[in-house]
């Protein structure tokens, strides 16, 4: 020991210096790094198991979930009184007449397909009618025939599930799996009228099983012993081996996790009785994957921490030194920025302490450069809005009185319909032309609308009626002027014109607890997914249009005058079916009279 020590005290400081930053660093960090690892590898399991069955647990409550939601819509449609006595008549063959066809379509028809269109997870609902001789009323209502393309068609038994079938009656979607609950629909004597179909998309029921993951496969095993997985792709890779997994699985009565071997590989198999959905949901991860991955990062760790000190431990005189030299340097650049040198910057100097303080001031001169050019083209921006104002006020008068010695012209002559739509379009300039600074009320702004769409309605040879569901106390709710017209607008323009027959838009208030929903729906052609993603990253701001129809560029408006007002959290939303419906939904807070508080 003596010996060591009076060589010890020969060696030079930065020898000393790096001797005792071994012995007091790197020795116990490598027996704490081999604890850790020795520590990790016998936790490892328990926690891929806790981690498999809160996954599991999760999928089984979203999956009960549907189903209950499945059974909900199958008792509405099945208790429908008016669809009742309609698939009555057309089992009887009774004589129905088109406009009671056109009836039962316009109002009970259209109310069931709006719940149905609410609800992003139902796939379809069919109603298959025992008659083949009537017109269908799509997406709805199906003659018998159609049915007999089901492929469960033959075997189903009334209220059990059918799965992984593909659609047969929509060609452009045939690659979605779907499951159904199907359902004879009776007469008060128990005699069978038609049969119900409530379908979902196999990958909205079990997300786990057709989601890309190499490390976590799933399935779903029905009592016949088939299996249900996604085909194609690395999610597949156990699919060979689910007779194997089957057999480890057995006919489990109840939730249960199994530690096996499948495929000379060490996994993890969680199992949950599904009864409502009568199967079995199996989950399987693999364990030794997990295994090499833990432990190929703690080699990394090591090695990197070992590099790393003895990089600091030879550098280190020259690490002081240079953090010295950042100092001034970022202190010479602050001088510079003090005498008006507004567009200096620091240098790039690293990722330390320093290179962090240098890039806050740098991000505060860009900060402060961006603001001083807000604050500009706010000036601009007012400056032209008040010429806009005076010259709107300067125009008005001679327009208005122009329009009105024109009604009285087609009143004289008994032109009932010009006078009309004169005064509406008055009504329709003199909101626009109106110079106001804050926000209209509802009432104010749906009364445009309704101008706006008696004018578009003599314009076209179709007729756009305008529904309007809206509580009093919503009615004096204030927003921005000219925030719901341009979605109306939209919706005729390119939902009900490309349509070309009559149609009906819906306007209705939804309270919530602390804001509230105007939804605007209308019955025109709808939206591909592509269009949709367009359009919300439109709104986003991450697509760049110049001005012209159909670019979105009236919806960004309302959306930015919206969230510039009322915050982030506010704005639109969008859900469309192609060929069927689009709704926009304009989410704003609700004022304190309306909330009691």
């Amino acid at each position: 020991m003596n010996i060591l020590r009076a060589r010890f005290n020969k060696l030079k400081l930065n020898t000393k210096f790096t001797v005792f930053m071994v012995i007091l660093v790197a020795i116990p960090l490598l027996i704490f790094v081999v604890t850790v690892f020795q520590y990790t590898k016998n936790n490892m399991l328990q926690q891929a198991r806790d981690d498999l069955e809160d996954k599991i647990t999760e999928d089984y409550a979203a999956a009960k979930k549907m189903a209950e939601l499945c059974g909900m819509t199958s008792q509405i449609f099945i208790a429908d009184t008016e669809l009742r006595e309609l698939l009555v008549r057309l089992e009887k063959d009774s004589p129905i007449s088109t406009q009671e066809f056109l009836n039962f379509s316009q109002k009970q028809l259209s109310m069931l397909e709006g719940m149905v269109n609410s609800n992003p997870y139902i796939y379809q609902v069919r109603v298959y009618a025992e008659n083949n001789s009537f017109p269908e009323m799509l997406p709805i209502l199906y003659r018998k025939m159609r049915m007999e393309n089901a492929p469960w068609a033959e075997s189903y038994v009334s209220g059990e599930w059918q799965f992984n079938y593909q659609d047969f009656l929509l060609s452009e979607r045939k690659e979605e799996r779907l499951m159904a609950l199907v359902t004879d629909i009776e007469d008060a004597y128990g005699e069978k009228i038609g049969v119900l179909e409530v379908a979902v998309s196999m990958k909205d029921m079990f997300p786990s099983i057709y989601r890309a993951d190499e490390n976590i496969w799933g399935c779903f095993v029905l009592q016949d012993g088939s299996v249900c997985a996604a085909e194609g792709g690395e999610v597949t890779v156990w699919s060979k081996e689910q007779r194997e997994i089957c057999e480890a699985v057995g006919n489990p009565e109840k939730s249960k996790m199994i530690h096996t071997e499948i495929n000379k590989e060490e996994v993890l198999l969680a199992v949950c009785p599904m009864k409502e959905l009568s199967g079995t949901y199996i989950l399987l991860a693999s364990v030794q994957e997990q295994a090499k991955e833990i432990l190929r990062q703690e080699l990394m760790v090591v090695m990197a921490l070992l590099l790393l000190f003895l990089c600091m431990t030879i550098l280190i005189n020259g690490v002081v030194k240079s953090l010295l030299n950042k100092f001034y340097e970022i202190l010479g650049v602050v001088r510079r920025i003090q005498n008006g040198d507004l567009k200096e910057r620091i240098p790039e100097i690293g990722t330390d302490e320093m290179g962090e303080l240098g890039s806050q001031i740098n991000q505060m001169l860009d900060q402060m450069e961006i603001l001083s050019k807000e604050n500009v083209d706010r000036e601009v921006l007012v400056k032209n809005t008040e010429i806009k104002a005076l010259q709107n006020q300067i125009n008005a008068h001679f327009i208005y009185n122009v329009l009105e010695s024109i009604k009285m012209m087609a009143e004289i002559d008994e032109k009932y319909e010009i006078s009309d739509a004169v005064t509406s379009l008055g009504e329709l300039l003199r909101y626009n032309m109106k110079w106001v600074s804050g926000n209209v009320t509802i009432r104010e702004e749906i009364a445009y609308i309704m101008n706006y769409v008696q004018l578009m309605n003599l314009r076209y040879d179709f007729t756009t009626l305008l529904s309007v569901k809206i509580s009093e106390e919503i009615y004096e709710q204030q927003i921005p002027k000219m925030s719901l017209q341009p979605i109306v607008e939209n919706a005729i323009c390119h939902g009900i014109v490309e349509l070309s027959e009559d149609a009906t838009i819906y306007i209705k208030a939804v309270v919530h607890e602390r804001d509230f929903e105007i939804e605007i729906t209308d019955s025109g052609i709808g939206m591909t997914k592509e269009q949709m993603e367009w359009l919300e990253r439109k709104l986003r701001g991450e697509v760049e249009a110049n001005g012209g129809s159909g670019n979105g560029i009236g919806l960004k408006n309302v959306q930015d005058r919206i969230q510039m007002q009322f915050g982030k959290q506010y704005g639109l939303r969008f859900f469309s079916k192609e060929g069927c419906f689009t709704k926009v939904s304009v989410l704003l807070p609700l004022q304190d009279k309306v909330r009691g508080e």
